[in-house]
């Protein structure tokens, strides 16, 4: 079964320096048919006006991963972590046992647009980690790559829960298959561009889940860059 969400039916949160849609419900956007995707709670598609950002605030319990699309996202957090993320690179902070940080504009000229990514952890009170990571970005353009997974192979960062994240970029003609064993499920968001998903076509903001599907099959149908969540059976810890 494939089940399409669309980019318009998102729920929004506008405070002028802040313009983010969410595909999942969040923060004062609730809506009971879309409160995440098994592990999968959080994408939260975010343009931040320059100088501005989220000031220091707490969370705990969840694997949270940042991927900026254009511009450059400055992260601070009390264990330690920061730095600038930009195009190409992926950042990650586990919450566990609680952690407080800030995600601001690192420009004060320039709009930053970025993914907020938030997976459940199969486990609670887990020690707070910081990680940032460039990724291949010719890889990305002949393939699918691997940015984070359960046991952290391949030097990818390492999240607590049974989750591959894959991202890829297509060009028209392009095409991508990642096969799905029985039970296992499938998120894709198009975080740019036009592709067809099996067949969908689907643009920029839309996404689409997987159950009980052979593979997620992808072609390019102009500039794309998509994000492809591969997730196993979950039960809240």
């Amino acid at each position: 079964m494939i089940t399409l969400r669309k980019a318009a039916e998102r729920g929004r949160t506008d405070w002028g320096w802040l313009d983010s849609r969410h595909t999942f419900s969040f923060g004062e956007y609730f809506d009971p048919r879309h409160v995440g995707f098994g592990a999968l709670r959080v994408i939260n598609d975010d343009r931040v006006a320059p100088g501005a950002g989220f000031g220091t605030h707490g969370h705990r319990d969840m694997e949270i991963l940042s991927y900026v699309l254009a511009g450059g996202l400055a992260h601070r957090d009390s264990t330690g972590g920061g730095g600038v993320i930009r195009p190409g690179e992926i950042q990650f902070m586990r919450a566990g046992t609680g952690v407080t940080h800030s995600e601001m504009n690192a420009s004060k000229t320039e709009p930053v647009h970025f993914l907020q990514i938030w997976i459940v952890p199969d486990a609670r009170g887990l020690a707070p980690r910081y990680d940032q990571k460039a990724f291949d970005a010719g890889a990305a353009a002949k393939g699918l790559v691997l940015l984070a997974s359960r046991d952290g192979r391949d030097g990818t960062i390492h999240v607590h829960q049974d989750v591959d994240l894959w991202m890829t970029r297509l060009g028209e003609g392009d095409e991508r298959v990642h096969a799905l064993v029985p039970g296992r499920h499938a998120w894709v968001h198009v975080a740019r561009g036009s592709v067809a998903v099996n067949g969908h076509a689907l643009g920029e903001g839309d996404g689409a889940a997987f159950s009980d599907e052979p593979a997620v099959r992808l072609a390019g149908g102009g500039d794309a860059e998509v994000l492809l969540f591969a997730l196993g059976l979950w039960t809240n810890p």
